[in-house]
């Protein structure tokens, strides 16, 4: 009798988990995170206290609720409320939210600025103007305080759990970068040869539209590690592995309908 044992060398158990998370939203990569509603709201790097801090939210929220007031706020009130938030971040300069909420406020006034776009839209990345030339100076604002609030509020080790608050902002700030990092690749690659070196902030036109795809790509991998699921989404549609793959499976279904295999 012939006996048909599995080949070798097989997939290890790591392997296997890698290919199902490069295919795979629902492999869930939060499940790398512990998030702990006992501790505090951020870590003591950022050496607040906690009547302080109290204050502070008192205080983003009424600049918030002035922002929300109307549907698209004017540059007046936009104006005021970045005044507002750059007080709090030179009183509190390791306060993470402050940094987030002023990178939002920063893109409202963007939106102002351009004529073409009538609407406020959901999509943090929706705006082309937005990576002109005469846009790069607050767009490298926005990717400072987006990049600002993540180092405040990232754990020293991955594997140390985290506070609700904390794994919201993280998972918002990794989520807003990788959505602007991915509309400055899609921009880029529609650019001719000579607008290619004007698109976006001047410390990251040096990168190609697939570096700045897979920079994208490890944004989201983390915003959805920390929770945010429509970047869990976006992690495995932009991870260049999963691509790579997923032209090779397509290419190879092409070629067996066209019987070239």
């Amino acid at each position: 009798m012939t006996t048909i044992s599995d080949s070798r060398p097989s997939l290890s158990k790591n392997d296997s988990a890698v290919l199902q998370a490069l295919f795979d939203a629902e492999s869930s990569p939060s499940s790398g995170v512990t998030v702990s509603p006992s501790l505090p709201p951020w870590p003591a790097t950022v050496n607040i206290s906690s009547t302080d801090l109290g204050h502070l939210k008192s205080r983003e929220a009424q600049i918030i609720l002035t922002l929300q007031a109307t549907e698209r706020p004017d540059e007046t009130v936009v104006q005021s409320a970045l005044s507002e938030l750059n007080s709090l971040v030179t009183q509190y300069p390791t306060y993470p939210s402050a940094y987030t909420n002023r990178a939002q406020t920063l893109r409202l006034l963007a939106d102002i600025h351009d004529p073409q776009n009538q609407t406020v839209s959901d999509d943090p990345a929706s705006n082309d103007s937005l990576y002109a030339p005469k846009a790069s100076e607050l767009l490298s604002n926005v990717f400072a305080d987006l990049g600002t609030a993540i180092t405040l509020a990232t754990p020293a080790s991955p594997a140390d759990p985290v506070s609700p608050v904390q794994a919201r902002l993280l998972a918002d700030a990794h989520t807003h970068r990788g959505y602007l990092l991915l509309k400055m690749a899609r921009v880029k690659k529609n650019a001719s040869q000579s607008q290619d070196q004007t698109v976006g902030p001047e410390k990251l036109r040096r990168y190609s539209a697939d570096q700045l795809e897979e920079m994208a790509s490890r944004d989201f991998f983390l915003g959805g590690r920390y929770g945010n699921k429509v970047a869990q989404q976006m992690a495995v549609q932009t991870n260049p592995y999963a691509k790579m793959c997923g032209a090779i499976v397509k290419e190879a279904m092409k070629k067996e309908m066209t019987g070239d295999l």
